[in-house]
Parts: structure tokens; C-alpha cells; sequence
């Protein structure tokens, strides 16, 4: 009888060597090899150098003399460097401080007053303890589907509100979102589980101390997504701007690029008036202008979207409920 424990004991350890050599098996079959490991890299490093290049070409067009643009197209090393395109950009002088003052007094109180609008909007909407949370959704939807139309928003906001050539008539009508609620209202469904608002509520919590103690730190990648998208949608924001502000010190950054551009424009096609003068049109630069207001336009939220990035990872790495 003493034989079977050894023989037992030989078998399970001959088991375990068999499993330690499957698992590794399995390891070597999903480790990739240096050259495949090299070629990922490469393919991955090819792929994200063609999402960035397109933008690093406009601003070393933006930097390019206009007479070596014209004479020999477009190149990633020009003959000529020049910063006139620039310089005509600033002939603005404060008017284009003062409009990217605007647009950044409007992006940040957009996007916090929006974020707060919207999360608390869809945390509502999608607790199944509220009664009334199908109303809610249903008034959300239909305004994706249907809309009053502009004339009667620009008389709300005009006469009703008086929201005319003030700072808030860029920032409310692009507050709340239906299509980022239900983005919202979705996030909270399937990722914050039942247990975590339940054990807040069996420690004496109330419904907004559950809200921004317990579901907030865990929605970090839904917040940074909507944040995200408020964001652009504020500084890329130009019709507002178009329909609502008439004073200089008001106009946001994309509204008083617009008006270069349309000043440039009608300066070109009236070449043909003897008033206007010819050395205004032989130094005027056309194409580079075009870029240098794309740069001046992107590079602060090119910059700005590694800190959402960052939130993205640290929202990723918060753990909830383990069962």
C-alpha cells in the first residue's frame, strides 16, 4: 500500500510538467519573433507618421515664401523660407488676442458647463430606480430627430433670452447634446455595475455623493471621450459667432479667420478695380495665408488633446467590483 502514494505522487508531478509544457507551448505560439515584432513596429510607426504628416506639411507650407509656392508647387523643403503669411495674419494685431482670448473663455466654460449638463443628464436617465427616466429619454431623442428650425432658435436666443452680442450666446446653444447623452447614459448602463451604487447606498450615501464619489472616477474614459467632443465642437464653433456676435471684442478665433479669408478673397476678385492697389495684390499672400490660419487654428487643440489622452490611460486603470 505504500507504492500507490508514491506512484500518485509520480503521476501528478509528471501532470504538472506535461501542463507547464502546454502553457508554454502556447506562450512561444502567441510570442511574436524579433522580425515580426520589428515589422509591427514599423508598420505602426509608418501608420501613425502618415496621420501626422499631413498636418506637419501644412505648416511648412505655411512657412514657405509665396513666389518659390507658386513657381514650384508644393515641397517639404522649400527653397525659401518666409514669414509673411504670418505677418499678414497678425496685422489684426490685438483683435487676434482677444479672439483667442474668446475662444478659450468659451471652450473651457462650454465644455465644464456641458460635461456637467450632459453626466448628470444621462447618470439620471439610466438609474432604473427613476421613475420617470423613459420621459426623459424620449424627450433627449426626439431632439436628435426633429429640431424648431433656425429662425426660432435665433429668436429665442435673440429676444427671448437676449443672448445677443454676449459671450453666452456661444456657449448655451452647444451645452446640451442629446447624441453625447445617450453616448452617456449607454456608458453608465454597461460599465458601472449595481453593487458599487448599492453599497454606497448602504453606507448612508446620497444619490450626488454616490454620483460624484463612486460613478465619476469610474466613467474617466466616457467623460474624456465627451470632453473631448465638446471641446472641438467649441473651438471649431464659427456660426454662432456668425449669427449672434456684431461686436469686435466678441468675435471668437474661427469667426475672425473667416473674415480674413473673406476679406482676402474679396481683394482678389476685385483685382480688376483701379482702386485697389496693385502692390497690395503682387505682395498679398494667398495660399500660405490659407495655412497659417490652419495652424494658428489647430496647434493650441493639437497640443491640448495629450492631457485627454492621459485621462483616457487613468480611467482604464481604476478598478470597480470584483465578483
Amino acid at each position: 500500500m505504500t507504492g500507490f502514494p508514491c506512484i500518485w505522487y509520480f503521476q501528478l508531478e509528471e501532470r504538472g510538467r506535461t501542463l507547464s509544457a502546454r502553457t508554454k507551448t502556447r506562450r512561444d505560439h502567441t510570442k511574436l519573433s524579433p522580425a515580426a515584432n520589428l515589422f509591427a513596429h514599423f508598420a505602426a510607426g509608418s501608420f501613425a507618421f502618415a496621420c501626422v504628416f499631413p498636418f506637419l506639411f501644412v505648416v511648412i507650407i505655411s512657412f514657405t515664401d509665396e513666389t518659390t509656392l507658386a513657381k514650384n508647387g508644393y515641397s517639404v523643403f522649400p527653397e525659401k523660407w518666409s514669414l509673411e503669411a504670418y505677418k499678414y495674419v497678425f496685422q489684426s494685431g490685438d483683435q487676434l488676442l482677444r479672439s483667442y482670448g474668446v475662444t478659450i473663455f468659451v471652450t473651457v466654460v462650454g465644455t465644464i458647463l456641458s460635461l456637467a449638463m450632459i453626466t448628470l443628464f444621462a447618470y439620471a436617465i439610466s438609474r432604473r430606480s427613476f421613475k420617470y427616466r423613459n420621459v426623459f429619454s424620449f424627450f433627449a431623442f426626439f431632439t436628435m430627430l426633429f429640431n424648431g428650425g433656425m429662425v426660432p432658435t435665433y429668436i429665442v436666443a435673440t429676444q427671448l433670452l437676449g443672448l445677443k452680442n454676449t459671450v453666452w450666446a456661444l456657449i448655451l446653444p452647444m451645452v446640451v447634446n442629446a447624441f453625447y447623452i445617450m453616448i452617456m447614459r449607454t456608458f453608465f448602463v454597461t460599465t458601472i455595475p449595481e453593487a458599487i451604487i448599492e453599497s454606497g447606498k448602504i453606507d448612508g450615501a446620497s444619490e450626488f455623493k454616490i454620483f460624484t464619489r463612486l460613478v465619476l472616477p469610474l466613467s474617466l474614459p466616457g467623460i474624456a471621450t465627451i470632453g473631448l467632443f465638446s471641446t472641438l465642437g467649441y473651438w471649431n464653433d464659427w456660426f454662432n459667432a456668425l449669427l449672434y456676435i456684431d461686436e469686435p471684442n466678441l468675435v471668437p478665433l474661427q469667426s475672425m479667420l473667416m473674415r480674413i479669408e473673406n476679406s482676402m478673397q474679396f481683394i482678389l476678385q476685385n483685382s480688376n478695380n483701379p482702386s485697389i492697389n496693385a502692390g497690395i495684390l503682387q505682395n498679398l499672400p494667398q495660399d500660405t495665408t490659407r495655412m497659417a490660419m490652419v495652424v494658428l487654428a489647430t496647434g493650441p487643440i493639437v497640443l491640448a488633446y495629450p492631457f485627454f489622452q492621459r485621462y483616457f490611460i487613468q480611467g482604464l486603470t481604476i478598478g470597480a467590483v470584483k465578483e
